[in-house]
């Protein structure tokens, strides 16, 4: 079997239960490859229009972007602090599937991208699809899949 040596690793996060659990496994594997670390967040904000049928003023959307940047910048500084020479943050509009797959690992080199299982509800899985199914099935580069504890395919 060939040893892989990541250089650049991805990982993004949505804010869900299993976010902490998803960037510390992304730690660890940027500390074991004395890698750069890239943590991304994506922002549907298209999902707020058709929903609220353009309600969302540029406000709101400014609003959730400086949010997200707070949070991101907390991540940054637990990686860092853990270690991690290399830590960038971005925060992406659009639809997270082909930004997570193709998008952003093609625009930064890639080499793992270290995901949740899942950050959706049932229901929400079964209307617009799991972002993680979708990236195992076409990134441009290997995934790393996090199960969180409670993840009833967890073995017990």
């Amino acid at each position: 079997m060939e040893d892989q040596n990541y250089k650049n690793v991805l990982v993004p996060v949505d804010g869900s239960a299993v976010t902490s659990s998803v960037l510390n496994r992304a730690i660890a594997v940027a500390l074991a490859n004395d890698a750069h670390l890239d943590i991304l967040n994506i922002l549907e904000v298209n999902q707020f229009n058709q929903t609220y049928g353009s309600a969302v003023s540029g406000d709101v959307v400014f609003k959730l972007t400086e949010n997200t940047e707070d949070k991101l910048k907390e991540m940054k500084q637990k990686a860092l602090a853990a270690g991690v020479k290399d830590v960038d943050i971005h925060i992406r509009f659009g639809n997270p599937k082909p930004i997570i797959s193709r998008e952003f690992p093609h625009d930064h080199h890639t080499d793992v991208i270290v995901i949740g299982s899942t950050g959706l509800s049932a229901v929400e899985r079964l209307i617009i699809g799991s972002v993680t199914s979708y990236v195992t099935r076409t990134a441009l580069c290997d995934v790393l899949i996090v199960r969180s504890k409670n993840d009833p395919k967890q073995p017990k």
